[in-house]
This record gives C-alpha cells, sequence and structure tokens, in this order.
C-alpha cells in the first residue's frame, strides 16, 4: 500500500445510496408499496386532526417487517404538511417504548420531541424532575405549541405500566390541556396486547384496531424493486431480487428482512471484489441476515420468553427427528431447568402458554395440536422455526 493510497478514498463499486436499503430510511410515498389499503385506513382514522379536531387514538398489529411503523410515519408526516396548509399545528413525537419503558422516560422523551424553549419558555432537563412535573412541563408546552399532538408508540406492549395512556388518552377531558389535543398511534407485535389493558384504558385507547398481514412475493418483489436505485447501474443481476423476495416470502412475509437479505447480497459482493451482484451471494447474505434478524427479534423478548426458547431449543436438539414437535408439558420443564441454572423462579404454566402463543406470532416458534391418542383428547405441540444452534447463540448473545 503506498503512503497516498487509502482505505476510504476509491468510489464503491456496488452502491450507489446504499441509504435506500437501511430500516430506518423512510421511503416517499410511491416507494410503500402493498400498503394502500392500511395507509387509507390509518389517515381515515386520524383525519380530524387535520382541522385541529381530536384523531381517533389507533392500535396496530402485526408482525414484524409488515410496515407498521414505516406506514405511521409516513401517514403523520403527511397529516403535518396537510394540516399546516388549514393553518394548523400538527406536529409527531416517535418513542420507541423498548428504549424508554417507564412512566418518567416516555413523558420526558415526548416533552423534549414536542417542545420549542424559545416558543414555551420551558425546559425538560434529563433527570433531577418528578415524572408529575414532566406532565405538567408537556401539558404546558402542547397547549403553547400546538392544536395537534399525535405520540406514536413504537412497541408499545414494552411499556412498564398504562398508567401514561390513561394520561395521554384522557389528557382533552380531563382539562390537562385546553388549547390543543392529543392522539395516540400504538404499534405492537403482540396481537393480544390490548387484552393486557385495564378497561378504562382499553375503552379511551384502542378506538380503531388496524392489522398488517405479512407481505406476499409479489409485493415483496415490488418493495425490492423500488429500492433497487440503491445500486450503481448495471451491477445488479436480473435474478437476484425474485430470489431474496421469494425466501422471505416463504419464511416471515417480512419487508426489513427482505431488505436486509438484499443489502448483505450487495456487501457480500463488495467483500469478493466482484463488480457484480450475482445470485449465488444470495444464501449467503440470507444466512447473515437470519442471524441479525434472530438476535435482534429475541432481544426484544422478557427474559422468561428468552428461557423457553432456549429451553425448546434443548429438547429439539436432544431429539434424533430434526422435525420433532415438543409438547407444552415438555417444554415447560425443559423451560424450568433453565430458570434454575439462571437463578430465577420460572412462571406459571398457564402464564407460559401465553409466551409460547406470543413466540407463534413472531414467528420465533411454530406451534400445533395434535391427537393423544383415541379418548385422550389433544395437545399443543412446538418447534423453533430456526436452528437450535442459531437461536441458543441469539439468547446468549443479547
Amino acid at each position: 500500500m503506498s503512503d497516498t493510497e487509502s482505505f476510504f478514498g476509491d468510489p464503491d463499486p456496488i452502491f450507489a445510496d446504499k441509504e435506500l436499503l437501511r430500516v430506518s430510511h423512510l421511503p416517499e410515498g410511491d416507494r410503500i408499496i402493498g400498503r394502500e389499503k392500511e395507509l387509507g385506513n390509518l389517515a381515515n382514522a386520524i383525519k380530524d386532526a387535520k382541522r385541529g379536531g381530536t384523531p381517533n387514538n389507533v392500535l396496530i398489529y402485526g408482525k414484524t417487517g409488515t410496515g407498521k411503523s414505516l406506514c405511521s410515519k409516513y401517514i403523520t408526516r403527511d397529516l403535518t404538511e396537510a394540516a399546516a396548509d388549514n393553518g394548523v399545528h400538527v406536529d409527531v413525537a416517535y418513542i420507541d417504548c423498548f428504549q424508554d419503558s417507564t412512566e418518567t422516560q416516555v413523558v420526558r422523551t415526548i416533552a423534549k420531541s414536542f417542545n420549542d424553549r424559545d416558543e414555551t419558555g420551558v425546559t425538560v432537563p434529563v433527570s433531577g424532575v418528578s415524572t408529575s412535573d414532566y406532565y405538567r412541563r408537556l401539558w404546558k408546552i402542547v397547549d403553547a405549541r400546538l392544536d395537534v399532538g399525535i405520540i406514536i408508540l413504537d412497541e408499545i406492549d414494552k411499556l412498564e405500566d398504562d398508567n401514561i395512556l390513561m394520561q395521554l388518552s384522557r389528557a382533552a377531558e380531563a382539562e390537562k390541556v385546553n388549547d390543543s389535543t392529543l392522539g395516540i398511534i400504538g404499534i405492537s407485535n403482540k396481537i393480544r396486547y390490548k387484552e393486557s389493558l385495564n378497561e378504562r384504558v382499553k375503552s379511551s385507547l384502542s378506538e380503531r384496531d388496524l392489522v398488517f398481514p405479512p407481505y406476499d412475493a409479489n409485493q415483496l418483489r415490488a418493495i425490492l424493486s423500488s429500492r433497487a436505485d440503491a445500486f450503481r447501474e448495471g451491477v445488479l443481476d436480473d435474478e437476484v431480487i425474485p430470489k431474496v423476495a421469494a425466501l422471505a416470502a416463504k419464511e416471515h412475509g417480512d419487508a426489513r428482512k427482505a431488505i436486509g437479505i438484499l443489502r448483505y447480497t450487495g456487501e457480500i459482493a463488495d467483500e469478493h471484489s466482484d463488480d457484480r451482484v450475482r445470485i449465488e451471494y444470495v444464501d449467503e447474505a440470507h444466512d447473515r441476515e437470519e442471524e441479525a434478524r434472530l438476535a435482534e427479534l429475541i432481544g426484544k423478548q422478557p427474559e422468561h420468553s428468552k428461557y423457553l426458547l432456549q429451553g425448546l431449543a434443548l429438547q429439539i436438539q436432544q431429539s434424533t427427528d430434526p422435525d420433532v414437535m415438543i409438547p407444552s408439558k415438555q417444554v415447560y420443564s425443559a423451560y424450568e431447568v433453565v430458570c434454575e441454572r439462571e437463578g430465577t423462579d420460572p412462571l406459571k404454566i398457564r402464564r407460559v402458554r401465553d409466551l409460547l402463543s406470543e413466540l407463534a406470532f413472531l414467528s420465533l416458534i411454530e406451534q400445533d395440536r395434535k391427537g393423544r391418542g383415541k379418548g385422550k383428547g389433544a395437545h399443543t405441540v412446538n418447534r423453533l422455526v430456526d436452528a437450535p444452534e442459531l437461536v441458543v447463540e441469539a439468547c446468549k448473545s443479547v
């Protein structure tokens, strides 16, 4: 290597705009594929905010990678622009409840997001303030600056308690705010999330429920094709996008997964110093994305869900049949062993069955009902979607 040569000096031979293949990238409306109905339903639910009215509160359900966060961010951005044309000031606060899970963290983050100190004269310190004081500052900020505040609570099921939902959903009714109003969009991977809420919160929060289904292969192909200009012209083989779309549709219908595989395929081509993104790199990219997806998804699960996954993985590893389905009672026994090893008390079996159902909804496991024999009824059996070795490693790495 010469003295003047740089590791970072050459232009990227594969990617023209790699940001198009990042999960954090918010595309324009014409790049949001296969969610026209969902976008319309969400827009209809919050449309009253366009003229300064109170929007419906919305709960959105769906598996990872079905466009819930993407559509929520896009529609609320569109709403703020449409409202501004009417002279209505709408602002949006986006909260990742996996990062901010306590009542104090959430109300502080909302206040900071909505605040403009030059307009309000209000400060929102990082610490040293009580939760009730954060609320007082938030109400003052909202009344001083906004006609309507929209609060997106992503992964709402990670909230430690639902008092924050009560406070936000009833702020106008309780006259906490007088010159403005608030709306909530809650996003969850857990289809049974609403069952965990107390009745008062449930009645005020869940005015509209929307379910986002997984994408099919044609939708995934269109999504990937709309982002193909992330690559330099002529480097992407024609067969790559159809194969990536088929893999993702077969396994999860997950657009994030599909976009991730496509990005990894390009990175692997670059690692091989190839000037073409070839179909033979897709399988390696799929394996790499799978490891990353598992680590991210499992990392967001409660500790006892991780213990269940480890217990199920151990049961499968002990079997000579790679497709073995493990009865829930056997999973529970293995889970108890893992809990003992971790020095924690196991949950009751009824709660464990709920956690297993949630893991099935997230496509981390598959469940089926099997008969025990004539006159002996049926029981639920379980198996991992991914290789047990990958699951155990993902559980240990988070």
